[in-house]
């Protein structure tokens, strides 16, 4: 995507643990989801539902892995940091997409199977108007202040930064640009569906209770 600031690549984040879902969460598979494609089994995996998400907003898109367990068929970028989390995989990311001419990346974490393209262009809009200091568009729920580092534009402009936080062994995402070069756009509780993350069964039971719904409404819509 070209606007006035530059190309935007996406990343799909996949190189966590899953610990807490006991499986690897990026390979999980939930049928039903909307406007999304499907692979041949006729579900998407959450890694390629994210994948192909992005790609419907934006021309190329990365994968964060790691190096141990590259996600076959992607255009993978590997942690320079291991064991350092989401953030040192950014950090890589920003790095590749400098070198391939992107001015900015627009991430999301692959355990966010409701999230849809309005969102993401609704992102995208708001990195466009920004103001030119701001390194980090992300969203952020109204009602608790909880900010979506991982539904986020971020500006290659912003590697020196997690560069110098990760060598002080800052992890925190949030902490990795100064708040005053981060834009936040709200969102209120009627809107928090996109967000809905899996972490553990729980989570991919009540996400598979949600698409249902969704695509009820889809068909209804339809």
């Amino acid at each position: 995507m070209k606007s006035e600031k530059g190309r935007v690549a996406g990343v799909v984040l996949a190189g966590g643990l899953s610990s807490r879902m006991g499986t690897d969460k990026a390979r999980l598979r939930l049928p039903g989801v909307c406007d999304t494609a499907f692979d041949s089994s006729g579900a998407a995996d959450m890694l390629f539902t994210a994948w192909t998400l992005v790609r419907s907003v934006l021309p190329f898109c990365l994968v964060s892995c790691r190096a141990d367990a590259p996600r076959q068929g992607y255009d993978c970028v590997f942690d320079a940091m291991p064991g350092q989390g989401p953030a040192a995989g950014l950090q890589a990311a920003l790095r590749r997409a400098g070198e391939l001419g992107y001015t900015a990346l627009l991430a999301l974490s692959c355990d966010l199977p409701l999230m849809d393209a309005l969102t993401l262009r609704r992102l995208l809009a708001a990195r466009d108007a920004a103001p030119p200091q701001t390194l980090v568009t992300a969203y952020r729920a109204r009602d608790t202040g909880r900010v979506e580092s991982l539904t986020a534009v971020y500006e290659v402009a912003a590697l020196p930064h997690f560069n110098a936080a990760l060598a002080r062994g800052e992890r925190k995402l949030g902490l990795m640009v100064p708040g005053e070069l981060r834009l936040f756009v709200d969102y209120g509780p009627e809107e928090s569906e996109p967000f809905f993350n899996c972490n553990c069964p729980a989570d991919l039971e009540q996400a598979r209770i949600l698409l249902a719904q969704k695509n009820a409404r889809f068909t209804e819509k339809g």
